[in-house]
């Protein structure tokens, strides 16, 4: 069973232990795996206006600026701000100079995810057995180094524009990665606030194309040793006007799980036609966040500011709810004041909610988790979560 945080525990640093309750980290020989990956390294977005979204992760996430990146330090096209939460690292980056190449990406995109970057143990190994199964190489390995040490890296290409720098740190001990500066955000917290609102990456979530699901399924497998960890089709996955596909892939230890989405043929159009007409094209859709306390989480979020979907009283009203997920922590009263949702399975039970788009595009979102042993993704709220969505679709006219 998962342990689970108090308040105070939530303004400590996780041990190694709670860390992997909180992501499900299975046990596993790394020495057998020939793409082996120890953790997510960091989410990277490429964004309009980098600095004021560095300002407001801090002031609305909680999230603690680490380094930085810009004009300033000799890196003249663009600004790349560092920001944690436990070992949640975010990297936000955003055009200077006109003919930044970011710039491009942004028109075309929106604020939204670039890089998945892993860590990894051994970079030249991953690579040798991703090109020995057809995977496109972007960067090849090498070192980059300043007077913090050594940092290998190299990257592949996944699905749309996206990519996964796979990074090396065990020879450096700088900020974040050489060419970056440290730098500390000096945000002065309310008094009684936690000093983190989530403490780890919990899933990144996945769009693509109609028929493409299958194929970087494979991807996943054939190229980085990922395994199967959840399918997700038919009814259980769909409401009155649309339908999706998801299947889940997860690291062989776990800490790193990627569902991965695509449309399907229904009367309106899906949440995932929707996200991949604005994105313009297949790309992260969401970043699931794992926190001890949902509760404290959300009230906190929301009094940052933070806007979320909206959950009717009906769900919390039906019977069946109360008897599928039997007893939890906190009243079902306490969850139906804040909008929150819950699902149990056979290995026990998690709380989640769905922030709305952060940016002007309907396109990337937050999820916000709280497991007590169960490894699944919320399957019994999928219609109540995808009828909320599209209640949004439907108020911007996109349904």
């Amino acid at each position: 069973m998962t342990t689970q945080l108090t308040p105070d525990e939530l303004k400590a640093d996780l041990t190694l232990e709670q860390l992997k309750e909180l992501v499900g980290l299975v046990e596993y020989d790394a020495t057998r795996d020939p793409f082996p990956v120890t953790a997510m390294d960091a989410v990277c977005f490429v964004v309009g206006n980098a600095t004021q979204t560095a300002a407001f992760y801090q002031l609305a996430l909680g999230m603690e600026l680490e380094a930085y990146r810009g004009p300033e330090t000799g890196h003249r096209d663009a600004k790349s701000f560092v920001l944690r939460s436990g070992s949640a690292r975010f990297v936000v980056s955003g055009g200077v100079t006109p003919d930044s190449p970011l710039l491009d990406h942004h028109r075309a995109h929106g604020d939204g995810v670039v890089d998945l970057a892993l860590e990894v143990p051994d970079v030249d190994r991953c690579i040798a057995h991703a090109r020995s199964v057809g995977a496109t190489v972007l960067v090849e390995p090498h070192d980059v180094s300043d007077e913090h040490g050594t940092v290998r890296t190299a990257a592949i290409a996944t699905y749309g524009e996206t990519r996964h720098t796979l990074v090396d740190r065990s020879a450096y001990d700088g900020p974040y990665l050489p060419g970056y500066v440290a730098r500390s955000s000096g945000v002065v917290r309310p008094q009684g606030h936690p000093t983190r609102l989530f403490q780890a990456v919990d899933h990144c979530v996945g769009n693509v194309e109609l028929g493409r699901m299958d194929e970087w399924v494979d991807f996943y497998q054939r190229v980085m040793g990922f395994s199967n960890m959840a399918e997700f089709i038919g009814d259980d996955i769909a409401t009155e006007y649309s339908a999706l596909m998801s299947k889940v892939v997860a690291s062989g230890n776990h800490r790193v799980k990627f569902p991965l989405n695509e449309p399907a043929v229904a009367r309106k159009r899906s949440q995932i036609d929707e996200y991949l007409e604005f994105y313009g094209g297949p790309g992260c859709q969401h970043i699931a966040l794992a926190t001890g306390d949902l509760l404290t989480t959300v009230d906190h979020l929301r009094a940052n500011g933070v806007e979320f979907l909206a959950t009717p009283d009906s769900y919390y009203d039906d019977p069946e709810l109360r008897r599928r997920i039997g007893e939890v922590r906190v009243p079902i009263e306490e969850l139906k004041v804040r909008g929150i949702l819950v699902d149990r399975d056979e290995d026990g039970y998690l709380l989640q909610i769905f922030a709305r788009p952060l940016g002007d595009r309907p396109t990337v979102f937050y999820e916000f988790i709280e497991r007590h042993g169960s490894l699944g993704f919320g399957k019994g709220n999928f219609k109540a979560l995808f009828q909320a969505i599209e209640r949004e679709q439907d108020a911007r006219g996109n349904l």
